[in-house]
């Protein structure tokens, strides 16, 4: 029994995450039955757009007129769940519950991988903590694109491992390039947080691969990521009239994350997306307004330099949160004695104190302030802290492995300057958790080893003695 339980223990593990997902959904109707409450915990913008696809065949947030405010690409994915199952958040906790499948099940293999002897055991216990991780657990049971992102970047991460395994080049190194290069150019349709990552992976290639071979692994990811953009490129050219990347939102993120407010909201605990500037720009949806705030939030930047270091330390410490961030949220209501910035009211009081009102009864986000959500913060708060302790001990304790765990390394810090160039939350940082918990994992398996080896060493060298009478 108990070699067929660890001869099967990662098929187990899959069938709990399910079961843990499915429960969970059922046991809160009213949270994730949106086809039922009509309030979307998540993003309404991914569900309005994936109805106009169905409907229309045209992306945009209004039917039938194309645009380009977000990334695309889980809109089209839901889009297609629903275009076969009908829209119904059943539909898309299934979808995202098999995401969640197959992501721990790359997290388990990849960890396999990078670890040598106890790869097998450190990949499983990363799932484990994968599995149970209440925050994702919540997340990916809304109408979000994060269960998604997720699958391309642990799919991008392990045909990177894949990539780098084989000495030379050869077929198959040349197959993980193509499906890689696919995998990037994706994962940037889905967030384009991705490049960010892609970066720095020469310096792992270079742990273990001369120059030359870094070049002719890489090269190909990067040229067949770019072919998969194109079209987007092309038809955002068709929409615009001009080179438009992903979307037209990137100076609205970065002016969120660089701008006069966004000390005093961080550190008060509020998110920073309810900021937005006074624009000149007649549509505020147009290339021409994107650039508009970029330049403002630049500006801001350059007139003042001695804010930036106050600034980055805050958006780092917002990342690496071990308490859900935000910690507060907007609650209902208005105050007529502030000003309007953004969506929301922002009062910020003289001794710092900060409230942010204005959100429309019955906005889902509200119910982040009430009891069940406040357990589920402090639920948070010990889970991902223990699990972060364990990662930094996992780092100092696997550091003689560095050559290969340290793209465990890359991953983090990559994700974690995006962020602070932009802005971070919870939400942004929680794709690249489960690689978090591989070091967790190592951690642990590390220190159980280590008392098993003292543990038999001791048994070895005092046999028990024949006791006579």
């Amino acid at each position: 029994m108990t070699q067929t339980l660890m001869r099967l223990k990662l098929p187990l593990l899959l069938i709990a995450a399910v079961l843990i997902r499915l429960g969970i959904f059922f046991a809160f109707p009213s949270v994730f039955a949106f086809d039922d409450t009509g309030v979307i915990h998540g993003s309404t913008a991914y569900d309005t757009y994936a109805v106009n696809l169905v409907e229309t065949g045209v992306y945009g947030i209004v039917p039938g007129v194309p645009d380009a405010n977000i990334p695309p690409l889980y809109s089209y994915a839901l889009a297609a769940v629903y275009a076969l199952f009908g829209r119904s958040a059943l539909s898309a906790a299934i979808f995202h519950i098999a995401l969640d499948a197959v992501s721990i099940w790359l997290v388990y293999d990849s960890a396999r991988r990078l670890f040598n002897p106890h790869g097998v055991w450190i990949g499983w216990l990363a799932g484990v903590f994968y599995a149970a991780y209440p925050y994702l657990i919540f997340q990916n049971l809304t109408l979000i694109d994060t269960p998604f992102f997720m699958l391309l970047l642990h799919v991008f991460i392990w045909l990177i491992i894949r990539l780098r395994e084989p000495e030379h080049p050869n077929r198959a190194a040349w197959r993980w390039a193509v499906l890689a290069g696919i995998a990037l150019g994706l994962g940037t349709l889905a967030r384009p947080i991705l490049p960010m990552l892609a970066l720095v992976l020469p310096l792992w290639f270079l742990a273990r691969r001369s120059l030359v071979q870094t070049i002719l692994r890489l090269a190909p990811v990067a040229a067949i990521s770019l072919i998969v953009l194109l079209p987007w490129f092309i038809r955002n050219h068709g929409v615009y009239g001009q080179f438009v990347a992903m979307s037209v939102t990137t100076g609205s993120n970065f002016y969120q994350g660089n701008n006069p407010l966004v000390i005093p909201l961080m550190r008060a605990g509020y998110d920073v997306q309810w900021t937005s500037p006074q624009i000149t720009t007649a549509d505020p949806n147009s290339p021409a307004a994107d650039a508009e705030r970029m330049a403002i939030a630049l500006a801001f930047l350059r007139e003042n330099p001695a804010l930036i270091p106050d600034l980055w330390a805050t958006k780092f410490l917002a990342h690496w949160s071990i308490d859900i961030f935000p910690r507060f949220n907007p609650t209902a209501g208005t105050d007529p004695n502030t000003a309007q910035i953004g969506d929301s009211t922002i009062t910020i009081m003289p001794d710092g104190t900060v409230a942010i009102t204005g959100l429309p009864e019955g906005d889902p986000v509200t119910a982040y302030s009430t009891d069940a959500f406040q357990i589920g913060r402090v639920l948070h708060r010990y889970y991902f802290g223990g699990l972060l302790v364990l990662a930094l001990m996992g780092v100092i304790l696997t550091a003689r492995s560095w050559r290969d765990v340290s793209l465990l390394w890359l991953v983090q810090i990559a994700m974690t300057v995006a962020y602070v160039l932009f802005h971070p939350s919870t939400r942004y940082r929680a794709p690249s958790d489960p690689l978090l918990f591989v070091l967790s994992a190592a951690a642990l398996v590390t220190m159980a080893q280590w008392f098993i080896d003292r543990w038999t060493t001791r048994a070895l060298s005092n046999p028990a003695r024949k006791i006579t009478g």
